[in-house]
């Protein structure tokens, strides 16, 4: 019998996984923003990814709505418990599209949505990793219904990990900007980018070792096995992965930093289902107990399994169609 919890679940987090990665770079070029004040620069920073921006959000309304298809009880409970912070980051991801949109077309007033979107992506980013935090450090529920209170989503550790993601999307993004870019401005990036995954790294240790300590559900997933054989291998492979990054930068290697960073994510976000699984709404209710009924995931099923071919494939003939570098001086792709 096939399980189809198991079946949503993977989709679920591969939409999530394909959304901090593809609008992770391009949150992380408005994160880069202050570091490079010539309208030039970000001309060509903005340009690299105008052609798919929209489209990446994409990933984020699939892994929403095959949320509340196939578990319509995690969907009510986590978003209670998260209503603040997700509805700021929607607020913010508006102030980021309309600054997008408008900037190219403002001239005097150019610098405002400069801010607007500095603004937008680095709340944006923020406040993700604040619901990150908060998802983590557990949701309270009494029989299915959120217990808890309005602001509990807001502690140290999600602010920390807030910070987490902000760091992590810029590195992204450098790394994209590597890829994309050129001459001045490519070099730059390659200052930068040491400097970024540095940070990354400081900050990845400190979540692995402040996140057992300040929560006893978590650790003793991590060493009790089976998890614990799962994720040894996780903190090596980041380690290793960081070295690669580094030596691609000082390589002026122009792919290397990028792919690096993928990886990097790769192993964090694997981490993270390490640490919860198998609960949807850690820290007491697995996936299996939040599924929706057998018939209405069938169905759903059915749809998704439609439309996310179509949308992997619009997704990759847009990067692949825009391939190319964007330089000072271009009006952006033709």
């Amino acid at each position: 019998m096939i399980d189809l919890s198991l079946i949503w679940i993977a989709i679920i987090g591969l939409g999530v996984l394909v959304y901090t990665i593809l609008d992770g770079f391009d949150l992380g070029i408005g994160i880069l923003f202050p570091f490079f004040p010539h309208q030039d620069e970000r001309d060509v920073m903005m340009n690299t990814v105008a052609p798919v921006w929209d489209g990446n959000e994409t990933w984020m309304v699939l892994g929403g709505a095959g949320l509340f298809a196939a578990f319509p009880l995690a969907y009510s409970t986590v978003l209670s418990a998260l209503y603040m912070p997700i509805i700021l980051m929607v607020i913010a991801l508006i102030f980021r599209g309309v600054a997008f949109e408008f900037r190219f077309k403002a001239n005097r007033s150019k610098h405002w949505w400069d801010k607007a979107f500095i603004g937008g992506s680095v709340l944006t980013s923020f406040l993700q990793g604040m619901i990150l935090g908060a998802y983590i450090q557990g949701i309270e529920t009494r029989n299915g219904v959120y217990v808890g209170g309005g602001l509990d989503w807001l502690s140290p550790f999600s602010i920390f990990t807030g910070i987490s993601v902000v760091v992590l999307y810029a590195a992204l993004g450098c790394g994209w900007l590597i890829y994309k870019t050129g001459d001045d401005l490519q070099d730059r990036m390659f200052k930068l980018m040491p400097k970024l995954i540095i940070a990354l790294l400081i900050i990845l240790a400190g979540v692995s070792i402040y996140t057992p300590l300040t929560h006893p559900q978590i650790a003793e997933r991590w060493f009790s096995q089976p998890q614990l054989t799962y994720f040894m291998p996780v903190p090596i492979l980041v380690l290793l992965f960081t070295w690669l990054a580094l030596r691609a930068c000082k390589r002026r290697s122009e792919l290397g930093p990028f792919t690096y960073m993928l990886v990097l994510v790769f192993l964090a976000y694997t981490g993270f289902l390490i640490s919860l699984w198998p609960y949807i709404i850690p820290p007491s209710v697995t996936i299996w107990q939040a599924a929706a009924h057998e018939n209405s995931q069938l169905f759903t099923l059915i749809g998704a399994l439609i439309l996310i071919p179509i949308i992997v494939i619009y997704t990759g003939m847009s990067y692949w169609v825009f391939r190319h570098k964007v330089r000072v001086g271009d009006d952006g792709y033709h």
